[in-house]
């Protein structure tokens, strides 16, 4: 069976394969997203200000899912290039296996330690029932997630991309659905609960319906087959997708770090604008998280099979197409930043213009954030885990925490909203310096 992966790609080729996932990632942004969008019209700031405050453990269940996903699509892709389809298809296996049982025993954990948890969190006593009822709403739903998290790499692989993304629409469109009757005074009014399940169920529709796709669909490049474990294979995705992991988890501990400085200077109104803040740039990296997941199942084929020249010919048409969109996301955003403000917080609000001018501020970061997430995802497409982490760790988490120390104490509240554009622009040069070094030895 001859892999979709295996065309010479031109740039409208690229562009369109590429593009259901660019589409589906952002659909799956707008899960926590929309929740804030209900969350702050029907309850307030205070309970946007909690969910926020408890995306970090969901963030970190997305991290460990993240890293099976990216880094055994990484050798699976590998595999199929080698020719090796029952391999590859033996590993997809044992990925979703593993992705069960760390789900369930992740739920278990939530379920008998919440407050433990909480308290770790700092959450006040003004967020604590609110932060409560949500997290707790949403912990029954960790297994699908797991597999959604799964599906937005596999399916690309698999050389169905539409599928995932007619998944991801599904997902969305139940989540906004639900998200209203559940949350609404009109309708269920079930309050912050109706949050964490609504999201949850869009979790769940479309990770079961992949899940149920590999099982009954034999025809696809990519099916479940009886699991054969591969310890070096397993060790050799888990290292490959570490940066993804790294990053994940990153984000979730220096979203921690924003509420607590934040509340520290400003109270919860602090925190409810740097949720509005990440909520937009959630979206508007979904863009190059998108990108990256279509084509990184492109490049690692064409390591497998050596093809170096078109590896070289999809990292140049990736630049191209990543400048282009980067530009696009800052214009974009400079246009309607009152509308994206305006979404989650009233123009009445003292918080809408600490919020907008924190945006603006944040502008800077969309010069370099695309390439980051490009190199990172490249290097691990390449079987590089170690370069994928390091400059995934300096990006989401090193350089942060250091410019979230340093700037408050010169620019006051603005420094807050700089750190990230000060990160992004240390890790292009950490991130160009791993690209000239390794040019020569994988020939792109």
């Amino acid at each position: 069976m001859n892999s979709p992966l295996a065309k010479n790609f031109s740039m409208t080729e690229l562009l369109k394969y590429t593009l259901p996932s660019m589409i589906m990632m952002v659909f799956m942004s707008t899960y926590t997203i929309i929740d804030g969008v209900f969350v702050s019209s029907f309850l307030g700031e205070d309970a946007l200000a909690a969910v926020n405050l408890v995306i970090p453990p969901i963030g970190i269940v997305m991290a460990v899912g993240l890293m099976f996903a990216t880094g055994g699509n990484a050798v699976i892709a590998k595999l199929l290039g080698q020719g090796k389809q029952r391999e590859a298809r033996e590993f997809l296996t044992v990925i979703y296996i593993i992705g069960g049982i760390l789900g369930g025993i992740l739920t278990a954990l939530v379920l008998i330690f919440p407050d433990e948890i909480l308290s770790l969190l700092k959450v006040s006593d003004n967020l604590y029932t609110l932060a409560k009822d949500y997290m707790l709403s949403f912990t029954g739903f960790l297994v699908p997630l797991f597999f959604m998290v799964f599906i937005q790499s596999f399916m690309v692989t698999a050389g169905n991309p539409m599928f995932g993304l007619m998944l991801g629409i599904a997902g969305g469109i139940t989540n906004i659905v639900l998200d209203y009757m559940l949350i609404s005074p009109d309708m269920l009014n079930m309050g912050i609960a109706g949050a964490g399940i609504a999201t949850g169920i869009g979790y769940a529709l479309s990770g079961l319906i992949g899940f149920f796709y590999f099982i009954f669909n034999r025809k696809c490049a990519l099916h479940f087959v009886k699991p054969k474990f591969r310890i070096k294979t397993l060790g050799q995705s888990m290292f490959n997708g570490s940066s993804e992991f790294v990053g994940s988890l990153a984000t979730s501990i220096t979203t921690l770090m924003f509420n607590f400085i934040l509340m520290s200077m400003v109270g919860d109104a602090g925190v409810a604008a740097i949720s509005v803040i990440l909520y937009i740039q959630m979206f508007q990296s979904a863009i190059y998280m998108g990108y990256t997941l279509g084509v990184s199942p492109i490049i690692a084929f064409k390591y497998g099979e050596e093809n170096h020249n078109g590896l070289h010919k999809v990292i140049m048409q990736s630049f191209k197409i990543i400048s282009v969109a980067s530009v696009l996301v800052i214009a974009l955003t400079l246009m309607f930043s009152n509308e994206a403000v305006g979404i989650f917080i009233k123009k009445e609000s003292a918080t809408f213009e600490m919020t907008k001018n924190g945006l603006l501020l944040f502008l800077p970061a969309y010069l370099f954030m695309g390439f980051n997430i490009f190199f990172s995802a490249m290097f691990t497409s390449l079987s590089n885990g170690k370069v994928s982490a390091i400059i995934s760790v300096l990006r989401s988490l090193v350089f942060i925490l250091i410019a979230l120390i340093v700037l408050p104490q010169i620019f006051k509240l603005n420094g807050v909203w700089l750190a990230v554009p000060l990160a992004e622009f240390l890790a292009i040069i950490v991130s160009i310096y791993y690209y000239k070094k390794n040019k020569s030895h994988y020939k792109y």
